[in-house]
């Protein structure tokens, strides 16, 4: 079926029971931001294919909210749809509830599939949508899986332990961490919905999502107990053997009649609005609730000594494989026979021999020319573009390692660039490295930092349309809270977080700049006298490329910082390569 047939179909459903509008985020039980195949409705339903994107379907219109990521991809997927779109942030557009509020009569209904709606949204829309006399009703259904007849299956993917190791930490240590803190705020019981947030607790991993590996699960945190809700098809003995000192396992759909005995308990129960579905809340009736953020959430944002060694070693790997890529486009390009798309498996070739690499950590970005001003371009074989000889090339990539995942962007230029595009270059590189060098006290938030990544387009005129960063997992999702370099609310930066740093600058249909690296938190030493201080220490280790630096505009301490970078990177990655490797890499770090 086209999108308009499946609005067709769908609408047929809506009256079927009763409801004048439908809400479909993209999301699953977990709230998961990338999802596995068998929730992606909103995606089958609409053909918009980004990660981020609401739907909203009333019996004449529909529209989708997308933020300043997809723009242009989505007005592309959206062409032929008869969906409006809705660019979040811009002047003039409304928000869903204000949208659906003038779509919508006194009386008439929205309807919302509970598993998949946090309760922070459900609230939201129930809150907006009240004055106007218009009611929410949360579905134990989704009607689009009545004409969804091919949807996938759940993946059955085997469930496997994270080691010591790697994760620096028992799962009965961090079992003691949240139970203080249920403690501290008087509750008896918390309910873990994030798959992430299960998958550290209990250091166990699976391949549930394509790029993030998790395991589709729910737990149930007690004073005295904790219940993983999984399959039971992907528990071998060992690993149910493994779990039982400190965890019992049940069925995945058993989580609804414990939920149910849990309520009835009258126990105060902590669930995190934003990743706790409303069905579990429905489920747990009038059970007292703390709505709060999940204390996992703080908890697995700090890397602790081990993990932070294990993603430094990740990402050294990391750093030979876009070395030897690197090295290979240089000598490929100007043949002739690069695309997009076998740029991007030839990348994955590299990273293939690196010791326990498992994969991707997203679906790699590689855009030339102008698909690189597409902030989250996805080579389609329709769209594929050849690399020539001139012009610029964006490839944004990451890698899973059972140490740590990966997240690196690098620009690259193919024949002489234009003054324009080497300022241009040259301010985002400006703002990476005065991000990543000044020094900031405790205290001291992501949005509140982010202004150094800007400064120097901004100076221009100029700016980008995402944020500056986000915090990555270890061997979990490649994007990880609760803190981030944007310009909003998020907790002051601690020791022991893992952030990229990407400012970026984007001309529609000419050309895109993103220069990503990823980078600790640390103390700084020297500073920390009366106050403790803090900066970014890189860990990503990967050549800029010189020629499209312009050094006139850089001041001492850019190009200082930038020589003492690249002298770091041959200095580490050196001895992994060969001599050929080491020749070409000596000439990509030379001083500027």
């Amino acid at each position: 079926m086209t999108a308009r047939e499946k609005m067709t179909a769908l609408r047929r459903e809506m009256k079927k029971l009763g409801i004048h509008a439908l809400y479909v985020p993209s999301a699953d039980p977990h709230q998961s931001e990338y999802l596995p195949a068998a929730w992606k409705h909103r995606a089958w339903l609409s053909g918009f294919s980004g990660s981020m994107g609401e739907l909203l379907v009333t019996p004449r219109r529909a529209a989708l909210w997308t933020d300043g990521r997809y723009f242009l991809q989505a007005g592309k997927e959206l062409a032929d749809t008869d969906i409006e779109l809705m660019r979040m942030g811009e002047p003039g557009t409304p928000s869903m509830t204000a949208w659906v509020g003038r779509q919508l009569r006194s009386g008439q209904v929205l309807g919302v599939d509970a598993s998949v709606v946090s309760m922070a949204s459900a609230a939201e829309f129930e809150n907006a949508l009240a004055p106007h006399g218009i009611k929410v009703e949360f579905l134990r259904a989704n009607p689009i899986d009545a004409i969804w007849t091919d949807r996938p299956a759940e993946s059955l993917a085997p469930v496997v332990a994270h080691p010591r190791r790697f994760a620096g930490e028992t799962p009965q240590s961090k079992l003691a961490r949240l139970r203080e803190a249920m403690k501290m705020h008087g509750c008896k019981a918390h309910v873990v919905c994030a798959l992430d947030q299960l998958a550290w607790l209990l250091n166990i991993r699976a391949d549930d999502i394509e790029y993030t590996p998790v395991v589709t699960a729910y737990a149930i945190v007690t004073d005295r107990a904790c219940t993983l809700y999984v399959d039971p098809e992907k528990m071998s003995r060992e690993m149910v053997r493994e779990l039982r000192p400190y965890t019992r396992v049940a069925d995945y759909k058993q989580v609804w009649t414990d939920l149910g005995a849990l309520g009835r308990q009258g126990v105060c129960v902590w669930v995190d609005p934003t990743t706790t579905n409303r069905r579990v809340v429905d489920t747990l009736k009038k059970a007292p609730l703390l709505c709060a953020t999940s204390p996992l959430v703080a908890m697995r944002a700090v890397k602790n000594p081990t993990q932070i060694k294990a993603i430094t070693e990740a990402h050294k790997r990391d750093g030979v494989a876009m070395v030897r890529f690197l090295q290979w486009l240089e000598q490929a390009v100007p043949a002739g026979d690069v695309t997009e798309i076998s740029a991007a498996e030839q990348l994955l070739e590299f990273r293939k021999p690196g010791r326990n690499f498992r994969g991707n950590s997203f679906a790699t970005i590689s855009g030339f020319g102008p698909h690189g001003s597409i902030i989250h371009y996805s080579a389609t074989p329709r769209t594929n573009a050849r690399l020539k000889r001139k012009g610029i090339y964006l490839i944004d990539s990451g890698g899973q390692y059972l140490e740590g995942t990966t997240d690196i962007t690098r620009t690259v230029v193919f024949g002489k660039p234009t003054p324009r595009q080497k300022e241009m270059f040259t301010r985002v590189l400006m703002g990476n490295i005065d991000c990543t060098i000044t020094p900031f006290p405790a205290g001291t938030t992501g949005q509140r930092h982010e202004m150094f990544a800007r400064r120097h387009l901004w100076m221009a005129g100029r700016d980008y349309n995402h944020g500056t960063g986000h915090g990555v997992g270890q061997y979990l999702g490649v994007h990880e809270g609760p803190h981030s370099l944007k310009n909003i609310p998020t907790p002051p930066f601690v020791e022991g977080n893992l952030m990229s740093i990407e400012p970026g600058y984007y001309e529609d249909g000419r050309f895109g700049i993103r220069i990503e690296n990823l980078a600790f938190v640390t103390v700084d030493e020297k500073l920390s006298k009366a106050r403790v201080w803090y900066r970014f220490h890189p860990v990503t280790l990967c050549p800029i490329d010189r020629k499209l630096i312009d050094k006139k505009l850089m001041t001492a301490d850019q190009v200082a910082w930038l020589n003492v970078y690249h002298r770091r990177v041959y200095r580490e990655l050196g001895p992994s390569l060969t001599r050929a490797e080491r020749v070409w890499l000596k000439k990509a770090t030379r001083p500027l």
